[in-house]
């Protein structure tokens, strides 16, 4: 069996931003995702910072049974002070804050959004209604904290709450989530991955990631938390997908160690993504969806995958 790197070691300086590297593409971001139990209400919010682009990118988002996509997506944000995670635009303030590092973060987003029926939309112009749209939303670790293997990234699986505003609408939030930050040189435009985070009505929590890389070795980073436990590092990923129109899976089968899950789709939030390096241009893919997952044993559970689409790699090994 082939050893497996080392885990990150961490400090609590980690929960913060660090200093970049010298490379182009080198970026720091945090995810923040949420759905409820029954799996009908989530979203997720990524702050991704690129100084050496000199610019912030922000995403946040809404999907839900029988809603239109609610989406922010803005990739020219100025980039926060030093010491501070709160991003300003036009029409967006958010901000992100850690409470107590490794144990919970708060996040407060003041948007306009705008809203389409079809998720596909964001591939294209994005037109749609202009919608107002809040966040008051707590990340509270539930259980405990995964350091990725062999690079500077970490999960949190956790509990969210709050409050959700979009119109004149508000919604009390109360269900699971997963949080993660990570560092480092990114480039969405050559890399390929599925990754996936989520919760089993049994209180078990879970995530991987499968690299989609020609000729490169496969990893396994990943880990099962079983109920009131802590992340055990898994030995065995496997990802695959039924691809639909524009690229949308529209159902597939994840390996996470000893799970075995069947994965739903139930609503999109996607991101097109463009490098513009000189007189080049890279496109990506990015569809995101809240998701049902089944395991073979007849448990059940929610929560987010994304599959990272460059143009011209390959979708699946």
């Amino acid at each position: 069996m082939t050893s497996l790197p080392p885990p990150v070691e961490l400090t609590d300086a980690d929960e913060h931003a660090h200093p970049p590297g010298p490379e182009r593409l080198w970026g720091e971001s945090w995810y923040f995702d949420f759905a409820n139990r029954e799996g009908t209400l989530g979203g997720y919010v990524r702050l991704g910072l690129y100084p050496n682009l000199g610019v912030a990118w922000y995403w946040a988002c809404l999907v839900g049974d029988g809603r239109p996509l609610v989406t922010v997506i803005d990739h020219d944000v100025a980039l926060p002070r030093p010491g501070s995670l709160e991003v300003r635009a036009e029409g967006l303030w958010a901000d992100h804050t850690v409470e107590s590092p490794y144990d919970h973060m708060s996040l407060g987003c003041e948007a306009f959004a705008v809203a389409v029926d079809d998720p596909a939309e964001v591939y294209g112009d994005l037109r749609g209604d202009r919608v107002p749209f809040g966040l008051d939303l707590e990340w509270d670790t539930d259980g405990g904290v995964y350091p990725w293997i062999g690079t500077t990234r970490y999960e949190v699986p956790c509990t969210v709450h709050g409050e959700i505003l979009v119109g004149d609408e508000s919604i009390d939030f109360d269900g699971i989530g997963q949080r993660d930050h990570s560092w480092g040189v990114r480039d969405w435009w050559t890399l390929g991955w599925v990754w996936t985070a989520g919760g089993l009505d049994d209180g078990t929590r879970f995530h991987t990631t499968r690299i989609r890389l020609q000729g490169a070795e496969a990893f396994t980073p990943g880990y099962v938390q079983a109920p009131g436990g802590t992340p055990r590092q898994i030995d065995v990923c496997e990802a695959e997908e039924e691809l639909g129109a524009h690229g949308f899976p529209t159902g597939g089968r994840i390996v996470c160690g000893d799970l075995d899950l069947a994965v739903t789709p139930l609503g999109f939030s996607p991101v097109h993504l463009v490098d513009h390096d000189g007189a080049a241009e890279r496109h990506a893919r990015f569809p995101r969806a809240l998701c049902r997952f089944e395991a073979t044993d007849g448990r059940s559970g929610v929560g987010w995958t994304e599959w990272n689409q460059p143009a011209g790699a390959p979708l699946s090994p």
